[in-house]
């Protein structure tokens, strides 16, 4: 388990990865209309595409001539249970942090 939240995070890091990720969000999409909006090679592209299939993040598949590029979204399902393990912490309520503060340490004349 631990390998594979390595591999998700590993892909997850890189910013195009990410990118490419949202695009995906929308619908599949061939390999050449994940490349169109980046500023780098087709073959780059591909690289960014290899590393994101092995963390099975998403698929591919030929369809004719084409190759396109679907959505795994199952994939980051372990990553997010792990992510939501640090959840248990309650979060910080700023209002009642002030009036704490109020009381303890009361205004000076200066402020």
């Amino acid at each position: 388990m631990s390998n594979d939240l390595d591999t998700v995070f590993a892909a997850l890091a890189d910013p195009t990865r990410r990118a490419i990720l949202a695009m995906l969000l929308e619908d599949d999409m061939a390999v050449t209309d994940v490349a169109e909006p980046f500023d780098m090679s087709l073959a780059a592209i591909s690289k960014h595409l290899v590393i994101l299939t092995r963390a099975g993040l998403i698929s591919q598949e030929k369809r004719g001539r084409v190759k396109w590029c679907k959505l795994e979204p199952d994939a980051m399902r372990s990553a997010s249970v792990w992510m939501q393990g640090f959840g248990q912490f309650e979060p910080v309520n700023l209002d009642a942090f002030e009036r704490f503060l109020e009381v303890e340490l009361p205004a000076t004349k200066d402020s």
